[in-house]
């Protein structure tokens, strides 16, 4: 029993000597043979799942962050657009492509054939799609490509300059179809995603926020009530689609704020509901019926109201009234205050556009109206609106 004891207590002692050597001069020996056998008891990061086609694929155990869902749901909709013009006639004619993006516009030196490019959307199963009309404006040939690489010759159904949106037509079947949003439940601070093809790269998706709602008078269109967001958009997205978090629908890219061709965090959209009844009225009627009373306006300024001893200090001061005119038929006057439009109150020229406009032509409404001290309401009967002129190089 004494032997056996000191075997033990010499091989004890050899192996705490021993322990101590590695632990000096290979202490790595130690920490790997460590971790090996941590690793056979830890859970991996990734399992192993059966897909449903019977395929192994490796899943990672934690939820994808970001909007690539988004993206995915709404990028096989936006298309690349090709708009293709005849030659100037005049060598110094000024190009209109980038007429939208309060920069300088360049000048055409041949006579080559004018090219314009763009983004749509496809919003029907039946091949319909929405751009700008700046886009397609004059063009001859409009080429179509879809992300999928397929190409079609799009067919314009019709255009409204005054609102900057234009309505093409493609004959392709499976056509991907992006899903419509509500623009109502958008709000300051959402997370919006840009889709379209800037300066002709490829189909590029920028993300932003909703930087403001309800933009208007800023000199780009005729009837305007932007989505302005900071999602950087391009010359070429023009036409392409806003997109919320979840991939809906809810503007068509269509201008930016800058000063040297490039984005500036200031980019404003179309939004959905107004391009959607625009594309209706031009698939049904080919184009879009807006009242028209024929004025000119100006803000009514609290000065001019004070100058003059007007009892009101809302409303809008007539500053001219057209020959032959709805206007002039129900006697309006230069000099008067038009207040409201039916039952319509009117507080700036803006919203005295847009309340006749809304209006069917043929339709009688009252206008009321302040004359000096006086209150007056006139009846009148509503026009269409003439369609803007081309403009002119």
């Amino acid at each position: 029993m004494r032997r056996l004891w000191l075997i033990f207590a010499q091989a004890t002692t050899v192996s705490l000597a021993a322990l101590f050597v590695i632990s000096t001069l290979k202490p790595h020996w130690l920490h790997a043979s460590s971790e090996k056998h941590e690793s056979l008891g830890r859970i991996p990061v990734f399992a192993t799942v059966e897909t449903p086609a019977g395929a192994a694929s490796a899943v990672n155990a934690s939820p994808r962050a970001g909007y690539s869902l988004a993206a995915k749901r709404a990028a096989p909709a936006v298309v690349s657009i090709t708009a293709s013009k005849a030659p100037s006639r005049s060598a110094s004619g000024q190009d209109p492509w980038y007429k939208f993006h309060f920069g300088k516009r360049g000048r055409q030196e041949d006579a080559s054939p004018q090219t314009g490019l763009g983004s749509g959307v496809i919003v029907s199963p039946d091949g319909y799609l929405l751009t700008n009309n700046h886009v397609v404006e004059g063009a001859s040939d409009i080429e179509v490509m879809l992300s999928d690489g397929r190409q079609a010759r799009a067919t314009l159904v019709g255009t409204d300059p005054e609102s900057d949106v234009a309505v093409l037509k493609i004959d392709l079947d499976r056509l991907p179809v992006i899903r419509l949003g509500n623009v109502d439940t958008l709000a300051v601070g959402d997370v919006v995603l840009a889709i379209g093809n800037p300066f002709n790269v490829g189909q590029t998706v920028t993300s932003g926020i909703v930087s403001a709602l309800g933009r208007s008078q800023l000199g780009i269109n005729t009837f305007e009530n932007f989505i302005q967001t900071d999602a950087a958009i391009n010359p070429g997205n023009s036409g392409g689609a806003l997109v919320d978090a979840e991939g809906n629908l809810v503007g068509i890219n269509t201008a930016i704020y800058s000063r040297s061709g490039g984005s500036l965090g200031i980019g404003f959209a179309i939004p959905i509901s107004s391009a959607r009844q625009v594309m209706e009225a031009l698939v049904q009627n080919g184009q879009v019926a807006r009242g028209w009373i024929g004025v000119q306006t100006r803000e009514l300024t609290p000065e001019f109201a004070e100058a003059f001893k007007l009892p009101v200090s809302e409303g809008v001061l007539i500053s001219g009234v057209l020959a032959n005119a709805p206007a002039a038929k129900a006697g309006v006057k230069p000099g008067d205050v038009l207040t409201q439009v039916g039952n319509t109150s009117i507080q700036s020229p803006a919203q005295l556009l847009s309340a006749v406009a809304a209006l069917k032509p043929d339709t009688a409404t009252t206008l009321a109206i302040l004359r000096g001290t006086q209150k007056l309401e006139l009846p009148i009967t509503v026009a269409q609106r003439p369609k803007p002129q081309a403009e002119r190089n």
